[in-house]
């Protein structure tokens, strides 16, 4: 069995000399996050809050996205059809933040807030719930309607488990990634795109938070997929994902069931890099995690901006294969809708 370290208790992530103090994962976010401690010119280091809330039944999903990556701002939102495997996205970009941009030193308490002629995003965080707030008055659908605005509601139960991580380079230990994965949020509320309104029922939409900080080398790939739906009537997620940083500590691999984490040791990521949306194949060290993923669209995008480079392929779709929990039980998946993403970033 491989071993992993598990945090249980609160600590100070960086230590005076900007090292990790006790690299390895929890479930809920225990680390302190310092920014004054970090031991690296603003232009190193990166923060970031993402949404990604998806629907099967009704067919569509949105996500969110606000980063701060020092010489780089951005605020992006993406609309996603999966009847008419189409996407849509509005970015909107702002230069020289060098972290001012005002994100929080935890996932559990904060706003944040971009405002801009083409696209105002709002993250507010009260108690168990989090509010998305989107008006963008430049986007524009694949059917030509214009205008994206409206409110989400994430409900987090405050006793839910997530997967926290705190890992660094091997290359250079200063450099750390810091990253919560919330999975299994039911959302609410509406969207409206032109005239159309889109309604998002707590029963079936579910959202994933990607909330990270960290001080980054300057090229890294990631492997990274998640999943949030109900099985059976009970609460069913994911996280998997690797490809960066030294992992020896602990892997990000976790499933939750009826908001209770089950560790999981090594997930491979198998697919055709000349074929996106090729089906893939999931496998685990030792057959706790084994998945077929039928893709239904690629979200791509190429970006170039001053240092910046990106290649993102992240590929909505569902899974359908056997999980297995800390207490052997197996559960059988179907259709179960979720994403995995390939992404080669120079930033």
């Amino acid at each position: 069995m491989r071993f992993q370290e598990k945090i249980t208790e609160p600590c100070d992530l960086l230590d005076d000399n900007g090292l990790l103090r006790r690299p390895g994962y929890a479930v809920k976010a225990f680390w302190r996050y310092d920014r004054n401690k970090i031991k690296a010119g603003w232009h190193r280091i990166k923060e970031w809050d993402y949404y990604a809330i998806l629907s099967l039944e009704e067919g569509f999903g949105i996500t969110f996205t606000m980063a701060d990556l020092g010489y780089i701002g951005m605020a992006a939102v993406c609309w996603l059809d999966l009847k008419e495997r189409t996407s849509r996205q509005l970015d909107v970009v702002c230069f020289m933040p060098k972290g001012k941009t005002g994100f929080p030193a935890t996932p559990d308490k904060g706003d944040v807030v971009f405002a801009h002629k083409k696209l105002k995003l709002e993250y507010l965080v009260s108690g168990s719930e989090r509010l998305i707030r989107i008006d963008a008055p430049r986007y524009v659908s694949h059917n030509g309607d214009r205008g994206l605005r409206g409110e989400l509601i994430l409900h987090q139960d405050p006793d839910m488990d997530s997967m926290v991580i705190a890992t660094s380079w091997a290359e250079n230990r200063r450099a750390f990634y810091y990253n919560q994965k919330t999975n299994c949020m039911p959302a609410r509320g509406t969207i409206m795109i032109g005239d159309r309104t889109y309604k998002f029922n707590p029963q079936t939409c579910f959202g994933v938070l990607d909330w990270g900080r960290g001080y980054w080398t300057y090229k890294n790939r990631w492997y990274w997929g998640s999943a949030s739906g109900l099985l059976n009537g009970h609460p069913l997620g994911w996280n998997i994902g690797y490809g960066f940083s030294d992992r020896t500590p602990a892997t990000e691999n976790m499933l939750f069931y009826k908001n209770k984490a089950h560790k999981l040791e090594d997930v491979t990521f198998h697919l055709n890099t000349d074929d996106y949306l090729a089906p893939w194949t999931f496998t685990s060290n030792n057959g706790r995690f084994e998945m077929d993923f039928t893709p239904i669209l690629d979200r791509q995008s190429i970006t170039k901006i001053l240092f910046l480079k990106s290649i993102q392929h992240q590929i909505f779709g569902t899974f359908c294969g056997k999980v297995i929990l800390d207490d052997g039980t197996a559960l059988q998946v179907n259709n179960f809708l979720g994403f995995a993403e390939d992404v080669l970033n120079w930033w």
